[in-house]
């Protein structure tokens, strides 16, 4: 007679499963659910973690931050500026610029880099990939300015050393089901601005919304 299948949670762990846990922790860490050393401790359980049973109370006071993003929305719900369609993904800068406003695509999940740079991102024409998108900032001796439109939610957090990281809303409330725009930044003796305003003015000499400067 055939023995009983194993328990799902009596399985080994592979280093892609700890992989996987760990990051979900680096994440909850990164949102504040989470201590620098309640981080340390839960990584180095992960690590020492032989089962699917011992990496599960890691992660089991935890929301699954990816799975509710990627729950579909009813297409009543949709905003027009959810497009689907994929997006840029990187702006990168190095002892240079990139400057990205008009009409252009952000992808689900961004990364805008600066060294020695600047990178520049307005949001208020953009299309956006999903409902809920987040830009992982990193600014090393240069600068990255972000404008979200109000129409949009913001959930904004960073850490500055020796340098800045500055966040303000002159928006109005956004509406419900409103996409989320998570930021997420580092500045290292550089600065990292986040704001959120209202749909700027349309130029009637200028329909695509390109030029001037970033509205402060």
């Amino acid at each position: 007679m055939s023995e009983p299948p194993v328990p799902a949670e009596r399985l080994r762990a592979s280093h892609a499963d700890r992989e996987a846990v760990i990051e979900r922790l680096r994440e909850a860490a990164g949102d504040g659910r989470l201590t620098l050393d309640e981080l340390g401790e839960r990584i180095e359980a992960a690590y020492a973690a032989r089962t699917h049973a011992e990496l599960l109370p890691l992660t089991r006071d935890l929301p699954d931050v990816r799975a509710e993003a990627a729950r579909p929305t009813p297409a009543a719900a949709v905003p027009a500026r959810v497009t689907g369609a994929p997006g840029r993904r990187w702006s990168l800068a190095v002892m240079g610029g990139v400057d990205r406003r008009g009409r252009w695509r952000l992808s689900a999940t961004h990364g805008a880099v600066a060294v020695m740079g600047g990178v520049d991102l307005d949001l208020r024409d953009a299309e956006l990939e999903a409902p809920v998108v987040t830009i992982r900032v990193l600014a090393v001796m240069g600068g990255v300015d972000i404008v979200v439109p109000d129409d949009c939610l913001l959930d904004a957090s960073g850490l500055g050393l020796m340098g800045g990281f500055d966040e303000s809303d002159r928006g109005a409330p956004a509406p419900v089901g409103a996409p989320v725009v998570r930021v997420r930044g580092l500045a290292l003796m550089g600065g990292i601005d986040v704001r959120r305003r209202p749909h700027k003015r349309r130029d009637p000499d200028d329909p695509d919304g390109t030029t001037g400067e970033l509205e402060r």
